[in-house]
């Protein structure tokens, strides 16, 4: 069963990310499942360090994108909108070239805050990074969220 409230192909993912940092660093959404999504993103130029090996914040970058469209899928984008609030990193093996892969899964999907966890994995499979993301659940400008329930008479 699926926990998306939007259904989105990752092409119609791909297309949200242009004119972001997403696109200036070449990040492909990959892949879309009930439960989860994949994301991947080359170890270049853009993304390493001066010593050659991906960057931490690279990582986290893919990490929030990941979570973050994970999150806004979840919710009515009519009413809502989803934004990182807390990112936790363990950068556990270096990479010095390739494309390294993102897959999330929801941990928690509240109505105010969503928790996801990120792993992010070299071409060979092994564990790159591993990431937690909490995202705010907003509620858009304009929107009264109690609009649709009733008050008591007095």
């Amino acid at each position: 069963m699926s926990i998306w409230q939007t259904v989105a192909t990752p092409a119609q993912l791909q297309k949200m990310l242009e004119g972001t940092m997403d696109a200036h660093i070449d990040v492909r959404i990959e892949e879309i499942g009930d439960d989860w999504l994949s994301a991947s993103m080359p170890v270049d130029h853009r993304t390493t360090q001066p010593v050659g090996l991906l960057h931490g914040g690279a990582s986290c970058v893919l990490a929030e994108t990941l979570g973050s469209i994970g999150s806004n899928l979840c919710v009515d984008r009519s009413r809502q909108v989803c934004v990182g609030l807390d990112i936790n990193a363990n950068h556990v093996k270096g990479v010095t070239g390739g494309r390294v892969t993102g897959t999330t899964r929801a941990f928690h999907i509240g109505s105010r805050t969503h928790v996801w966890h990120i792993e992010i994995r070299d071409e060979d499979g092994a564990l790159v990074c591993v990431a937690r993301l909490t995202t705010a659940v907003l509620d858009r400008p304009g929107i009264n969220p109690t609009a649709d329930m009733q008050t008591p008479a007095d």
